[in-house]
């Protein structure tokens, strides 16, 4: 490709940017123009994909982690060929109902790997494809497995702390396959990045395990040779650019004027005849159009030849990697489920919630043992989630299937969303719950994306005891329920846990929280005959004629309720018992059926140890409840939950004052 024709293919780019901001009077044209000459290199030279399969299993990944400059990624996708990023869409950019909104959304428009936007997840989460991606390849083979994750980061991206959280672990697991592009051109928002950094990236990275250098961005023939570099490096590789923000604009160029703002008609002409662009608005020369659309084209003959190779594999194989890659869990673990609920009725468990997981955490790595991956923020002796059969993995054993993350929990849930968004796993990981609060970011991502990721949240409440208020959930869960698209389980017993672990690895439309004690509880259920749980709640214990109240409760407190129900039957007040594993699950359920599972008892009694925000939607405003209204306190179990009134005794109470 000669200095021209890049030049102009490269222009194509910035001019429809342009004009795709221009129109919407909003949105960010300066990194698009900025880095036009790297995406054109990365898109024409090397990123390995073909445009009539954007989905193919074995294509290199590109990750927009900037997505703020949404239109390079969308202008890209209708120069390469993808057949409904048309003309129209880009002018319909920022729109409703486009297939161009403001930052790229996965599974919303085509060729969009991630939700990127949040600065820095677009990066820690192509860290999670790139482990993915060593994970499979040791398992399947390079002949089926072999491409590479790129990455294009802003300042913004490697400003924000997940990133570092991120590069730490890609370096220590030499993700020599992930190649980040850094869009360096020193400015943000604000101004110059010199008003609020002065971190030397290059450095940086280098610290973390990685191969770095720095280039000029606008080099076509630098950035080639820096990629050929890459890609026979055993390391991760960041490749900082420097670049020119607004490249072209001959007024704003190199200012923050052009990051974050239409450039305004008059710099918009300016911009294209400094260029040589036509100036008629989403024009592409029909050379620069056939020579991007080859480019679209380019990798045909490779996935052709991947698709040779698939073929060849023995038929249970194949079988097996399309079966992952679709997400769809082996009829193996359905069975597993059902033998081991029937054997915790044989012979019931007394456990903590965490233990009882932990138990069903190896019934389940029997059944799906190589694509069950598990995992935890330096918590593994608490959080109880590794299978005794499970062996770490690490850059000399990528075979392992659980991961030791370090005290990084954000950088955690972003990676299980890149393991998830790839396929070939059924990824979880594990903290405290109290600490959802450094991984919120990610989790919500999961729940905007609908990625399938479980999250092992255990000590979920007062009841861990003497670390005290600073390790004592008492808003997350509601946080937690907060996020739409997010499931969130607090299992009462070994059973519901066991139920809840299957509705959640059956999930793959959205993210699941196990909310899990410290502290033993008795097995209550006394049938495994459906799964109950699938419903958010249901009649633990029926009440003994008529019920005059009716005790809602989820996780620990349901052996409270279970016990106030015996008080108050010898009261002669006849009480049913719900657990509620899953509120919002509950809440979501047609009404006959939620009509139904909340009863019309005159005395509603709620008890949870944590805040009442949610549940006057089951028990009503004048509803009592019995859990948190304050932060914690360091105290022994025994005596934490008396000092906080949360006790059975507490529950027979709120029916005795309410019963007329």
């Amino acid at each position: 490709m000669t200095q021209v024709d890049h030049n102009r293919m490269a222009n194509a780019i910035r001019g429809l940017a342009m004009d795709g901001v221009e129109k919407a009077k909003s949105g960010h044209p300066g990194l698009p123009m900025g880095a036009a000459d790297m995406a054109t290199v990365l898109f024409t030279q090397f990123l390995k994909f073909d445009v009539a399969a954007l989905d193919w299993p074995d294509r290199d990944r590109f990750v927009l982690s900037a997505g703020h400059g949404s239109m390079l990624l969308y202008a890209l996708l209708h120069l390469i060929g993808s057949p409904e990023m048309t003309i129209d869409q880009l002018k319909d950019f920022r729109q409703l109902g486009s297939l161009t909104p403001g930052h790229p959304e996965h599974g919303h428009t085509k060729g969009v790997e991630t939700t990127t936007g949040p600065l820095g997840q677009g990066l820690s989460t192509a860290v999670g494809m790139a482990l993915a991606e060593k994970m499979l390849a040791a398992e399947f083979g390079k002949k089926i497995v072999d491409h590479h994750t790129y990455v294009l980061a802003s300042d913004g991206d490697l400003m924000e702390g997940v990133s570092q959280e991120a590069i730490a672990l890609a370096g220590h697991w030499k993700l020599n396959k992930m190649i980040v592009l850094y869009d360096d051109n020193g400015i943000s928002i604000d101004g110059p990045t010199s008003i609020a950094d002065s971190v030397d990236q290059v450095k940086r990275f280098k610290a973390c395990g990685w191969a770095a250098e720095k280039i000029d961005g606008h080099d076509p023939i630098a950035i080639a040779a820096a990629i050929t570099r890459a890609q026979k490096s055993n390391k991760p590789t960041l490749i900082a650019c420097r670049t020119t923000i607004g490249f072209g604009a001959p007024h704003k160029a190199g200012t923050n004027k052009v990051h974050g703002e239409a450039l305004g008609a008059d710099e918009l002409k300016a911009a294209k005849e400094n260029l040589g662009i036509s100036l008629e608005p989403f024009s592409v020369p029909d050379d620069v159009l056939k020579a991007w659309r080859a480019a679209g084209t380019r990798g045909a003959a490779a996935r052709q030849e991947w698709e040779t190779r698939l073929g060849e594999l023995g038929s249970r194989k194949r079988a097996e990697f399309e079966r992952r890659l679709r997400h769809e869990r082996p009829a193996a673990l359905a069975k597993a489920f059902r033998t081991y609920k029937k054997e915790l009725l044989e012979k019931p468990m007394t456990a903590a919630t965490r233990k009882s997981s932990e138990a069903v955490i190896e019934v389940i790595a029997g059944a799906m043992p190589m694509e069950f991956l598990a995992g935890s923020a330096d918590l593994t002796g608490s959080n109880n989630n590794k299978a005794k059969s499970a062996t770490a993995f690490s850059a000399k054993t990528p075979k392992g299937r659980f991961i030791h993350y370090g005290i990084r929990e954000f950088g955690m849930c972003a990676a299980m969303n890149g393991v998830f968004l790839h396929g070939g796993f059924a990824p979880n990981g594990a903290t405290f719950l109290v600490f959802t609060d450094y991984a919120r970011p990610a989790m919500r991502l999961a729940a905007l994306m609908g990625t399938g990721v479980v999250y092992v949240m255990t000590h979920d409440s007062i009841g861990l005891g003497e670390d005290g208020p600073t390790h004592q959930p008492v808003e997350h869960l509601s946080a937690l329920r907060a996020i739409p698209n997010m499931r969130v389980f607090r299992p009462c017993d070994a059973i519901e846990v066991a139920e809840c672990w299957e509705i959640a690895l059956n999930r793959i439309d959205g993210p699941t929280v196990l909310a899990l004690t410290r502290q033993n509880l008795p097995q209550l259920r006394t049938s495994v005959n459906e799964n109950p749980c699938q419903y958010g709640a249901y009649e633990l214990v029926a009440a003994q004629g008529e019920a005059k109240a009716t005790l809602f409760a989820s996780g620990s407190e349901v052996e409270m309720a279970v016990a106030a129900q015996k008080q108050l039957a010898e009261r002669g007040i006849p009480t049913r018992v719900v657990s509620v594993p899953s509120l919002e699950l509950l809440l979501a359920q047609p009404k006959e059926r939620r009509d139904a599972i909340i009863g019309n008892a005159p005395i509603k009694v709620a008890m949870e140890a944590a805040v009442r925000w949610g549940w006057d939607a089951v028990i009503g405003q004048d509803g009592e409840f019995i859990g948190m209204h304050s932060f914690g306190a360091s105290a022994p179990l025994n005596k934490i939950f008396k000092h906080f009134g949360i006790t059975a005794e507490a529950a027979v109470n709120a029916v005795l004052k309410r019963v007329s």
